[in-house]
């Protein structure tokens, strides 16, 4: 919560050339300020039409980031949905959080600003459950920190085709379909036999 996923985010996908989408702000514009949703309908409302934002915009085609609120983490939907995607957890500590973010836009920290703390150690271990990989956001500036996501997401990506064109190559293997073996190792007789690129979604947590 109150990580900087949202800028972190957008630069992220500035740099990879992909969309950028915050799951915060597709809500307030379907519903309105999340601050005034918890106070009409309750948390747990706002949890579940949440997750259902969220499960729509991982089945959008297409490679983008989609930053999630802090909370996201709590329905089991959600996190077994995660397990499919590349997932980075941004973390940080009470004290920068207390003097960087707009305390009163957040629902759970207004009245009580120390909650922060509390409700990390509630949700850590469900955070560490569906991440991939952490970056602490207090311990860097923007311009490193972007770096080494954009890196990092790189070197997945590539993990991924790598993973598939070599799943691509067992199974022709398996079938003799259009596979060659020559001096240089096992070759695809047929291009379109090995999938695309990998269609992945990277995903930050940190809002609420």
């Amino acid at each position: 919560m109150a990580a900087g996923k949202t800028s972190l985010g957008r630069r992220v996908a500035k740099e990879l050339g992909i969309p950028f989408v915050d799951s915060d702000v597709v809500f307030v514009r379907k519903h309105g300020a999340i601050t005034e949703f918890f106070a009409a309908h309750g948390e747990p409302e706002f949890r579940r039409i949440e997750a259902e934002i969220i499960a729509a915009e991982l089945a959008e085609p297409g490679t983008r980031i989609l930053a999630l609120g802090g909370g996201a983490v709590l329905s089991e939907s959600t996190r077994e949905l995660l397990r499919r995607h590349p997932t980075i957890l941004l973390m940080t500590t009470q004290e920068a959080v207390l003097r960087t973010a707009n305390i009163s836009r957040r629902p759970l920290l207004r009245d009580d600003p120390s909650a922060w703390g509390r409700i990390l150690a509630e949700r850590k271990p469900l955070y560490l459950e569906v991440a991939d990989v952490t970056f602490r956001t207090d311990r860097a500036g923007k311009e490193q920190l972007t770096r080494r996501v954009v890196e990092w997401a790189r070197a997945y990506a590539r993990r991924e085709r790598a993973a598939s064109q070599a799943a691509a190559v067992h199974a022709a293997a398996n079938t003799g379909d259009g596979v060659k073996v020559g001096r240089d190792g096992v070759k695809p007789g047929r291009d379109e036999n090995l999938p695309a690129s990998a269609d992945d979604t990277i995903v930050g947590e940190d809002q609420d």
